[in-house]
């Protein structure tokens, strides 16, 4: 068999691998660069693959940088089955149909249409963790990655001669407060693994105590606490910290909360749909209670409620997307809020390369938002714990315990990051185990 990296090759998104055997093709994943120069020329080329030997499509996760660019491949001719679990798809469909009308708004810049979401999600198959499907030549078995609802990690076997390929997907930072910890695999010949903070560990400490110092901190002062957030899983964490803030009396009953981003509330509303997949506690308090609802908890789903969030007055939490502050509403909060030096930004995610979020995380002094030059005075703040993705620590436990590989091909990372886990990997393994760092269209025989 054969595997092409497509995408996140020397860069952390634009997810996409195409794996062949002797009679099928299968793409794993084909989600949207972001960040990197070159995004739009990446974005709308043709993946380098015989489409007419694409037979099917299996998603991981369903974050935009893995499944951004599906229903472009219906214009390429895809015709196939795509596999993927019943909260991915409940996800994907959320997540493709905001990127379809992001790009309807930008005339110039149209990738696909709603109509093209609807009809790709037409062609999904649903299958269960831990129930073996096939496409072809391959047996297929998906587990549970513990990195957002749904995620998973991908092993393919080989039928005709056993071979095993696993793709990690995006490896949780596990343990972590709303879901299942990340199931690890028992063996493995080959191994595609992702290497966000192949060079990082997250440090110790709890969000939720240094959440409640810098909200205790602005409420002294009348500040402000704008948080880019993704609205897959991310959101949905910072809405159960303060949950468990406002129960404990660490946040006062006067600072509002404002979940600002219809994607966020839209996908909220998939997380109650599943708690079978939650952690252990957040199942013990869904029954009990809504973990994502407490007194003071504002939903912006429109504009004008959006416009509206300036008005209120004292220390207030602003929550809204997007995580990378690459678009979306953060960034006119960014305009209101960072100029005044009483007034916190609070990172708690990945900033890729390229991106606002890098800018600002990086200590620039002054940005552009839509052609305003904007002094960052307010406090800038980074929150590690939150991140959805394993660390240097977490990759490696995970590695650990997968039996028989033989070589790891490290992707979904910059190319520092991939660097540094490979040499810790190659101290680890020695000769016995062969470390690559796939570029863009690499092919490689395993």
């Amino acid at each position: 068999m054969k595997l092409k990296f497509l995408g996140a090759s020397g860069t952390v998104t634009g997810s996409c691998y195409f794996l062949r055997g002797e009679n099928t093709g299968v793409m794993i994943d084909c989600g949207m660069f972001q960040g990197v120069k070159e995004v739009d020329e990446l974005n709308f080329a043709k993946p380098n693959i015989d489409f007419g030997k694409l037979n099917a499509i299996v998603l991981t996760h369903a974050h935009l940088d893995h499944c951004g660019r599906l229903p472009l491949l219906l214009k390429y001719g895809f015709d196939g089955a795509v596999y993927m679990n019943e909260p991915t798809r409940a996800l994907a469909e959320i997540v493709m149909l905001d990127s379809a009308k992001i790009a309807r708004e930008d005339a110039t810049n149209t990738m696909y249409e709603e109509d093209d979401v609807y009809r790709f999600l037409k062609k999904v198959v649903l299958v269960d963790y831990h129930s073996p499907f096939e496409i072809g030549d391959f047996e297929v078995t998906m587990y549970d990655a513990g990195h957002i609802l749904g995620s998973t990690s991908l092993l393919f076997v080989e039928k005709s001669t056993g071979k095993k390929l696993l793709f990690s997907g995006d490896l949780g930072n596990t343990p972590e407060p709303l879901l299942m910890p990340t199931e690890i695999v028992k063996s493995a010949d080959f191994v595609v693994m992702e290497s966000t903070y192949g060079d990082e560990k997250h440090p110790a400490g709890d969000e939720a105590d240094i959440i409640a110092q810098i909200v205790a901190d602005a409420e002294r002062v009348g500040g402000v606490i704008i948080i880019p957030s993704f609205s897959i899983q991310r959101a949905q964490e910072l809405l159960y910290v303060f949950d468990q803030l406002k129960k404990d009396g660490r946040v006062s009953e006067e600072t509002v909360v404002l979940l600002d981003s219809p994607m966020a509330l839209r996908t909220t509303e998939v997380y109650k749909d599943y708690p079978g997949l939650y952690s252990q506690k957040l199942k013990t308090q869904a029954k009990k209670d809504d973990p994502f609802d407490f007194p003071g908890l504002m939903l912006c789903d429109n504009v004008e409620k959006s416009k509206q969030i300036k008005n209120y007055p004292g220390t207030k939490v602003i929550i809204a997307g997007s995580g990378m502050m690459t678009g979306g509403r953060i960034l006119h909060h960014a305009i209101n809020y960072l100029p005044d030096p009483k007034n916190t930004l609070i990172f708690v995610g990945f900033q890729a390369e390229g991106t606002l979020g890098r800018d600002i995380k990086s200590g620039k002094k002054e940005i552009n938002i839509w052609g305003n030059n904007i002094e960052v005075r307010a406090e800038i703040k980074e929150i590690k714990t939150m991140s959805s993705h394993a660390d240097q620590d977490q990759l490696k436990s995970w590695l650990s315990k997968i039996d028989g590989v033989k070589k790891i091909y490290l992707t979904h990372g910059e190319d520092i990051a991939r660097l540094v886990l490979k040499e810790i990997i190659k101290n680890d393994y020695g000769d016995s185990v062969d470390v690559k760092m796939p570029n863009l269209d690499e092919e490689f025989e395993l």
